[in-house]
């Protein structure tokens, strides 16, 4: 099998190169090394062809899907710094960067997974966010709503070429994805607690604390993308993968403080001293993971304790390694 996947360096994307691999297919990565890295696939390296390169480059892309017969596409504008600090780029790679995957699967007659994200649904707080559930997004001028709405123009694109030109198309959102190979440097929860937990530096949360997520673990969301992707059921369709847990960023530092066993405070931060003014964050996002499961088979089961020692291992183990590259 022939596989292109897009933003393959990056967190999720490595981890399902390295899945793909074990099944057999011939990869290529497109991946602008935006917040992707080419250490992600430091040891498949020789296993892959890896491609420095933007989703807005057309001509490239096309030349990359040549004759592929699946493509991931899982490059986008991510973190909450990135969607916040350069907008206009989160914009243009999110929409028309889709567009462009879209349209060489087509040409290819290629299978097509659609990542998304849990973010489309906004604002919604319901118990358990179903695939029909309503989007209640702020106003457009707020960064954060502009990215959720870029998101759904993406599902909306890959939903009409399937229905109007007969693209195998299938779309996932990940709710809160953690595990090794992830980085705090983008806003991102988990890791960037877990860093500063073994520094022994204050856990910074945000807010009061008391805004909840569910983690689902890489490894497990990964596979499902490939399952979805395979599944006739799931074509032109939606599929939330997310954790089986709720619970709130505060209980969470508190966690990664006793799993590490660090002497690390917590400290509350402001929302405008983190961010600047104006921004926005949900008090809770839980996904029903049920469709998922009648189509793939999906079911979290890894506990977020395990979660957050993965993560604590692979973040010791890079730390080791600056700290050892920095002596030389």
């Amino acid at each position: 099998m022939r596989t292109l996947i897009t933003g393959g360096a990056g967190f999720i994307g490595s981890h399902l190169v390295d899945l793909l691999l074990e099944r057999g297919d011939e990869i290529v990565i497109l991946d602008d090394f935006s917040t992707g890295t080419a250490d992600n696939l430091a040891h498949v390296r020789d296993r892959v062809r890896l491609v420095e390169g933007s989703v807005l480059d057309a001509e490239l892309l096309a030349e990359l899907a040549n004759g592929v017969e699946r493509i991931y596409h899982l490059a986008a504008a991510v973190g909450v710094h990135t969607i916040l600090d350069e907008p206009l780029r989160s914009l243009k790679t999110n929409i028309h960067g889709t567009e462009n995957v879209l349209d060489v699967a087509l040409r290819n007659s290629a299978k097509v997974l659609v990542v998304s994200t849990s973010e489309i649904y906004g604002k919604n707080t319901a118990d358990a966010l179903h695939e029909g559930a309503d989007r209640v997004l702020g106003s457009p001028l707020v960064a954060r709503w502009t990215y959720a709405a870029a998101k759904g123009i993406d599902e909306s694109f890959a939903h009409a070429y399937a229905k109007e030109l007969g693209l195998q198309v299938a779309i996932v959102r990940p709710f809160n994805t953690v595990g090794p190979r992830q980085t705090g440097r983008y806003g991102m929860v988990v890791p960037g607690l877990v860093r500063q937990a073994l520094r022994g530096e204050p856990l910074t949360v945000f807010g009061d604390g008391s805004q909840t997520r569910c983690f689902g673990y890489v490894g497990e969301v990964a596979a499902a993308m490939i399952d979805v992707l395979e599944a006739p059921a799931a074509q032109s369709l939606a599929v939330n993968l997310g954790g089986a847990r709720e619970i709130s960023i505060l209980e969470l530092a508190r966690m990664i403080i006793e799993i590490t066993g660090s002497s690390s405070e917590i400290v509350l931060v402001p929302y405008e001293e983190a961010y600047g003014e104006g921004y926005e964050d949900m008090q809770r996002r839980v996904p029903d993971n049920r469709l998922a499961r009648e189509l793939v088979g999906y079911e979290p089961r890894l506990p977020i304790e395990s979660i957050i020692a993965a993560v604590v291992e692979d973040t010791r183990a890079a730390e080791a390694l600056v700290k050892g590259t920095n002596r030389r």
